[in-house]
């Protein structure tokens, strides 16, 4: 933790400290900042992967023997792009399939067919 969100996280720790609403929007924002920052390393370090390796052989054969259509080439980006993606659901997947909204609606479907069975049969 850098010094000065120390400093700021002791400096209003017992004014937020008991307000859940604080907490959850902290940790939310801590796991939005995480994902923002994989992907900007993501990006940093695939690029770079691509550029050396299309240039490593760029300039000695020709372009459609160099490394711009091995799959080598994009496979580090590939399998951490599925990473990154599961990264991506964890933070924002649990709004888009599972929101609160969605909970109150499927109690309330679930309760009307339970009482549609109950008046069916009286």
């Amino acid at each position: 933790m850098g010094d000065f969100k120390r400093r700021m996280y002791e400096d209003y720790r017992e004014e937020f400290s008991t307000d859940e609403r604080f907490n959850i929007a902290y940790k939310k924002v801590k796991r939005l900042k995480g994902f923002y920052s994989h992907l900007r390393i993501y990006i940093i370090v695939n690029v770079i992967i691509i550029v050396s390796n299309v240039n490593s052989d760029f300039f000695t054969r020709n372009f459609y023997e160099t490394g711009f259509f091995d799959f080598r080439t994009y496979s580090t980006a590939f399998y951490w792009g599925i990473g990154l993606l599961i990264h991506a659901i964890s933070v924002f997947g649990r709004e888009w399939f599972f929101s609160e909204d969605w909970e109150q609606k499927k109690i309330q479907q679930y309760i009307d067919k339970e009482q549609a069975k109950a008046d069916k049969w009286e």
